[in-house]
């Protein structure tokens, strides 16, 4: 679809994602809402989604909403949510989506690093037949967050929930609003969205992303990678609150006039054979995944996924972290019966859309399982050694850069250019450094082999390890801690704790209790700790740097090969700490 511009090369997203298509085709479906509820799908077209849009526009703007406002919006995925995102875009307004499952503490930070004026929500969230309290964890967010004027409430469930002062009723709201909505004129540089990712420091950053180029980048690897047709229905099951379901859940399907389905559920409700029970009830014809999922569904074994006719699908996708080789061919084989293209893509928060996947290439060009392979258009990725010199060849591995601007890259983290420089720029420069590490096969491919900094991918979820350790560190028992990652047969990677207490105490247990109740809370499920040891101390440099390659040598249980440890401060710490990983791991078996 060939974008819609204003004069003087302005223009406006929400319109290159409904308005051209509702001239054109205003029946076609846009979004099959996949609910909770198994069998209970929901389809709205594109001249339903520009009303819902539209009405929620207005509401937004009845209430002071204005163009450069920010507003976050913490709901399950959704039409809704959906409309959410591009009611915000309609106005000019910036939105913040903060995926569901964070903790109040990490809403309330998002916020308040973004200085939201509102806040949309739904009164609970449903997901795996259990409900979620999402209104609860708003209210407790924001009374820390004095920017917040209006929490816009629409109802999933029939389940009343306490409304205050802030609280605004959408729906009803929505219900008296006028369905048209002049859309903003906007630059193309303007703001589009933030969404907020991890460093290797404590404090997540807002990634910026703008207009033009975003949505250029993002609609055109839609089309390509997944050799999208008009017609074909695209299932990516991921979230909203991430950047796949921004670019490939709303923005890129919806630019292309796709139809894009909304999977509110989880891989195993009401049991293992969800996803492929979906791809035959919806005749899904592109499915966009995440590894960790499969290696969850290759432990049902193959019948949940034979029970179900998948002869829609076309091409598989991979996405969130790099696919291990099992997964790859179960994937390709069991579900894709080896005639689906499966393209396992590779790309970040920061890069707006994919830039290394299989595909687009020539016809019937290799695939080789788990690689990520070549570049996108305009993608032009370098590998750097340790002394910044760009390594030449084949068969080499380095560190993955990419020498020139594409238009889906990120524009700064919100509040703090400086640090956006650093993290991306500085360590090479004249090139975007991507944090992972590489391999160029000899035919010249990409392979990408993980993250070179103290960033660890559990489920998919990006999370660095000072943010856990900065949680841990709140309890007042626990002077200190240093956590990393291990390989875990389902998530990837798993979070490993090594703490240090304060006193030699006889509640070991209570206390690794409240450190996971503490993470928990302060960050998300998902980033509690499997593990959790207790040591005397942690391996020290003389300076005070907590040497973290040590300690996933012992966990990966390589300690006969420990490398230089004479900058170590006592290097008799190691034996202590090997002695203490023996005796926990003799304990956990028994």
């Amino acid at each position: 679809a060939a974008a819609r511009w204003f004069l003087g090369g302005r223009l406006n997203v929400s319109v290159n994602c409904l308005d051209q298509h509702v001239e054109k085709s205003p029946n076609r479906v846009a979004l099959i809402w996949e609910r909770d509820e198994p069998g209970t799908a929901v389809h709205v077209t594109y001249r339903e989604l520009l009303d819902l849009t539209c009405r929620l526009a207005n509401t937004l703007k009845k209430y002071g909403i204005q163009k450069g406002d920010k507003v976050a919006i913490y709901m399950s995925v959704s039409p809704l949510s959906v409309a959410a995102m591009l009611a915000c875009a309609r106005i000019g307004a910036v939105h913040t989506v903060v995926f569901a499952g964070f903790s109040a503490e990490s809403l309330a930070g998002r916020i308040i690093d973004s200085g939201c004026k509102a806040i949309i929500t739904y009164n609970q969230g449903v997901r795996g037949g259990r409900i979620i309290q999402l209104k609860t964890t708003v209210d407790e967010a924001v009374k820390n967050c004095p920017s917040i004027k209006h929490v816009f409430v629409a109802q999933r469930t029939d389940n009343k929930v306490q409304m205050g002062d802030h609280d605004i009723p959408l729906e009803e709201e929505m219900a008296k609003a006028a369905s048209v909505c002049t859309p903003e004129s906007m630059d193309s540089e303007d703001m589009l969205f933030m969404l907020y990712t991890s460093g290797s420091t404590g404090k997540p950053k807002g990634i910026v992303h703008t207009q033009a180029g975003y949505l250029l980048y993002a609609a055109l690897t839609h089309k390509y990678v997944f050799d999208y047709q008009q017609g074909d229905v695209f299932g990516c099951v991921a979230d909203i609150g991430w950047i796949t379901g921004h670019s490939y859940v709303v923005y890129g399907p919806l630019c292309n006039g796709a139809t894009s389905v909304l999977f509110e559920s989880t891989p195993v409700y009401p049991d293992p054979g969800r996803y492929w029970e979906m791809v035959q009830r919806l005749k899904i014809n592109q499915f966009y995944g995440a590894p960790t999922a499969i290696r969850l569904l290759l432990n049902y074994g193959e019948e949940w996924v034979k029970k179900y006719d998948r002869s829609s699908l076309r091409t598989l996708g991979s996405v969130g972290e790099p696919i291990n080789n099992e997964a790859w061919q179960w994937f390709y084989h069991v579900v894709g019966e080896g005639r689906c293209t499966l393209v396992d893509t590779w790309w970040q928060t920061e890069t707006g859309g994919i830039c290394i996947a299989p595909r687009p290439s020539e016809e019937k060009a290799e695939i080789v399982p788990a690689m990520a392979m070549r570049p996108f258009f305009g993608i032009v990725p370098v590998l750097m050694d340790e002394n910044g010199k760009v390594i030449e060849g084949n068969d080499v591995s380095g560190a993955l850069c990419i020498a020139q601007p594409w238009p889906g890259m990120a524009r700064t983290i919100y509040g703090d250019h400086q640090r956006f420089v650093d993290a991306y720029f500085k360590a090479y420069p004249g090139y975007y450094f991507t944090g992972d590490g590489a391999y160029r096969t000899k035919k010249g491919y990409y392979q990408i082999t993980g993250r070179m900094d103290d960033v660890i991918n559990i489920s998919g979820h990006r999370l660095g390890t000072a943010e856990i350790e900065d949680a841990m560190a709140d309890h007042p028992e626990v002077p200190e801690t240093a956590v990393i990652g291990y390989p875990h047969k389902i998530k990837g990677e798993g979070a490993f704790a090594f703490i240090v207490l304060k006193e030699q105490t006889a509640h070991i247990d209570r206390v690794k209790e409240e450190l996971r109740t503490i993470v928990a809370s302060k960050i998300a499920k998902y980033a509690v700790p499997d593990h959790i040891l207790v040591v005397k101390r942690l391996p020290k440099t003389r300076s005070g740097k907590i040497m973290r390659r040590l300690l996933r040598k012992v966990v990966t249980e390589q300690s006969s090969n420990m490398g230089d440890v004479t900058t170590l401060d006592d290097p008799s710490v190691v034996k202590e700490i090997l002695d203490a990983y023996q005796k926990y791991k003799e304990k956990s078996s028994s």
